[in-house]
C-alpha cells in the first residue's frame, strides 16, 4: 500500500505533504477572520473580565491591608490598655498596702491606748484597795493593838484621843522599821 501511494505521487507534480493551494488559501481565510473576530471581540472582552478580576484582587488586597492596619491599630490601644490597667491595679495595690500600713499603725496606737487605760485603770483599783485594805488594816490592828495594850498594862484604854494616838503611834514605828528594813 505503500508502494502505491508512491506511485501515485510520481504521477504528480505536487508535493504529498503541501496540501493543494486553494486549500492553503481558504485556511488563511478562515484564519485572518478568527483572527480579526477574536481581536475585535473576543480580546476585549477577555482583556476587561482580567482588568476587572485584577481591580477586584486589588480592592481586596487593599482592604486587607486597610482591616491588618486597623488590626494593628486595635492591638497596640489594646497592649496600651492592658499596660494602664496593669498600672493601675499596681497603684490600687501600692494603695491597699499602704492603707493596711496606716490601718495596722492605727490599731497598734488604739491598742496601747487602750492598754494605758486599762492598767491606769487597775492601777487606780489596785490603789483604792490598798487604801481600803490600809484603813481596814489600821482599823482592826488599832482594836487588837488597844486590847493587847489594855491587857499588858492593866488599865482601860477606853478614851478614843488615848487610843486613837497610841495606834497612830505603833503604826508610824511599824511603818518606819519596814522602811529601815527595805
Amino acid at each position: 500500500m505503500i508502494h502505491a501511494v508512491f506511485v501515485a505521487a510520481e504521477g504528480s507534480n505536487q508535493n504529498p505533504l503541501l496540501p493543494a493551494t486553494y486549500d492553503i488559501v481558504w485556511s488563511a481565510v478562515v484564519f485572518v477572520i478568527i483572527l480579526v473576530a477574536f481581536w475585535k471581540v473576543f480580546l476585549p472582552k477577555m482583556q476587561a473580565m482580567l482588568d476587572a478580576r485584577a481591580e477586584a484582587i486589588e480592592g481586596n488586597i487593599a482592604k486587607a491591608d486597610e482591616a491588618q492596619a486597623k488590626a494593628e491599630a486595635a492591638l497596640q490601644e489594646y497592649t496600651a490598655q492592658l499596660a494602664s490597667a496593669r498600672q493601675e491595679a499596681g497603684e490600687i495595690r501600692d494603695a491597699a498596702r499602704a492603707d493596711a500600713v496606716k490601718i495596722v499603725a492605727k490599731a497598734k496606737d488604739d491598742a496601747t491606748t487602750e492598754q494605758a487605760r486599762i492598767a491606769q485603770a487597775a492601777q487606780a483599783q489596785i490603789e483604792a484597795e490598798r487604801q481600803s485594805a490600809v484603813v481596814s488594816l489600821r482599823k482592826d490592828v488599832g482594836s487588837l493593838a488597844i486590847d493587847l495594850a489594855s491587857s499588858v498594862v492593866g488599865e482601860s484604854l477606853s478614851s478614843d484621843q488615848k487610843a486613837s494616838a497610841l495606834v497612830d503611834r505603833f503604826l508610824a514605828d511599824l511603818e518606819a522599821s519596814e522602811k529601815a528594813a527595805q
